[in-house]
């Protein structure tokens, strides 16, 4: 079994996200920061594994989802951590113990400081594989995703896979990433 944390600032499409890779709705979704207050964790059952890549459990390719609540809120004013201290290390001890992160970034907000640093904690730290997405693309003109692009590039040293959740836009591409990582995960 892989476990896949799901992470971002408020409100950037996390429980979204997880709701359509599972392909029905599990984790609430609003347009409100701090829906979600804590970990929700499901089993996303079998990954379409594409036939160039060699099956990451040998034919139990069973995965399970966590959708963490956000850790950051994404307003300027509000730039601090949004949960108590033992929360926020709850959840990331929950975020610690999965086998790949997708570290989800809002094309309207931009990377959060907050996030960068839990993302290079992550990597360097924990030595966790980071699958870094700029969400809803379909909200913001191409040139500002590209700006985003070049700036998680420069910070975090890695490509972002573009996406919308309301087209389905880089969705195939980010399952791809997801299937590559599966590979690799410990087992």
């Amino acid at each position: 079994m892989i476990k896949v944390a799901i992470i971002g600032a408020e409100n950037v499409g996390k429980s979204t996200l997880m709701n359509a890779l599972i392909g029905e709705k599990v984790s609430e979704v609003e347009n409100l920061p701090g829906t979600t207050k804590g970990t929700i964790k499901r089993r996303f059952g079998k990954l379409k594994i594409p036939k160039s890549m060699k099956n990451p459990l040998g034919g139990a390719d069973e995965f399970v989802l966590i959708d963490t609540a956000g850790l950051f809120a994404p307003e300027k004013e509000l730039r601090g951590k949004v949960l108590s201290e033992e929360k926020f290390r709850e959840i990331l001890n929950e975020i610690i113990s999965a086998d790949i992160v997708i570290h989800m970034v809002d094309a309207t907000v931009g990377l959060h400081r907050g996030m960068e640093k839990l993302h290079h904690m992550l990597k360097l730290r924990y030595e966790k594989p980071i699958i870094v997405v700029i969400n809803k693309i379909d909200l913001v003109p191409r040139e500002k995703v590209e700006e985003i692009r070049k700036v998680i590039k420069k910070r975090l040293e890695q490509d972002a896979i573009p996406l919308s959740l309301v087209t389905y836009e880089g969705f195939n591409d980010l399952l791809r990433a997801i299937a590559y990582y599966a590979q690799y995960a410990e087992k």
